[in-house]
């Protein structure tokens, strides 16, 4: 059984946690174990771009529990994931903040040596467990569903950190969609930014960016948008409710996280995968299952 540390960060458990929730319950089902390490803190991210070292700091603290107890981190969240990367490449040069992280460290009786492997939820699935496996646990496979599968951003680049897939032409996720018997339609805006980074800066700009990739997406014929990271869930979901109540209620393109996704064609009660927690009504996907 493969069994990882299990990294939520800090906006799965208070705004996303049917993520949590619906991960927890396929992951189980696909025989890997998950372990809670109750001191993990912050991935660092809030400070990376006004406090270096405060950030560096944060996000191998993670690293050094998790290397503690001899566990690779799998982590749900795609900015944690693009954090905790970065901070690990970073760890690997010389300087004076990697030293003082290490001081600060040793005085928790921590270290971190780089021994830990950092996977995103999906590299887990594609990679550890494989598609073969997955489709022998599909008891009701979809029929006539189309997904846009959304990759996000930061588990694509800086490619050479994140090691995800190919930033340019990437397929992981498409492949997962497709495990599940569900159709993953081609839209020119997949890899564009979803809108969440700029959120309380520039918020027209984000309304903007979601909703030119939700009408390029229902242009391809999608019949739901699949998120694998809490901020592109909350941009697509939460967000999106706003907009479509601001504006009328327009036909909205319900998103739908991928563990939700592949664990009712799992034979997972919807209830279970945490599906009416969704701000979007996406009780519906349930017709779309073969009973065949």
């Amino acid at each position: 059984m493969n069994q990882y540390a299990l990294f939520l960060g800090c906006n799965i458990p208070v705004r996303v946690k049917q993520y949590d929730v619906s991960a927890r319950m396929v992951l189980k089902q696909l025989g890997v174990d998950l372990v809670d390490i109750r001191q993990f803190n912050c991935c660092g991210y809030p400070m990376r771009n006004t406090d270096p070292k405060a950030f560096l700091l944060s996000a191998v603290r993670n690293l050094a529990l998790a290397e503690k107890a001899d566990l690779d981190m799998l982590v749900l969240c795609q900015c944690c994931y693009g954090s905790l990367k970065k901070a690990q490449a970073l760890m690997t040069e010389g300087g004076d903040i990697q030293e003082q992280v290490r001081r600060l460290l040793a005085e928790e009786s921590l270290e971190y040596n780089g021994n830990v492997k950092i996977k995103h939820f999906l590299s887990v699935l594609y990679h550890d467990v494989g598609i073969d496996a997955i489709k022998q646990q599909i008891s009701t496979p979809y029929k006539k569903l189309n997904i846009a599968a959304h990759y996000g951003c930061h588990v694509l680049r800086p490619s050479s950190v994140t090691q995800f897939d190919d930033p340019a032409n990437p397929t992981l996720i498409d492949a997962l969609v497709e495990a599940t018997g569900a159709k993953s339609v081609d839209w020119p805006l997949q890899l564009e930014c979803c809108g969440a980074p700029v959120i309380g800066i520039d918020d027209d700009l984000a309304d903007n960016l979601m909703q030119k990739k939700l009408t390029d997406a229902k242009k391809a014929g999608a019949h739901f948008i699949c998120t694998a990271c809490p901020y592109c869930h909350i941009q697509f979901d939460t967000m999106q409710k706003r907009i479509l109540s601001d504006n009328g209620g327009q036909d909205a393109l319900p998103a739908i996280l991928y563990p939700q996704i592949l664990g009712l064609t799992m034979g997972i009660d919807g209830e279970q995968l945490g599906i009416s927690d969704n701000e979007i009504d996406i009780s519906h996907v349930i017709s779309f299952l073969s009973k065949e």
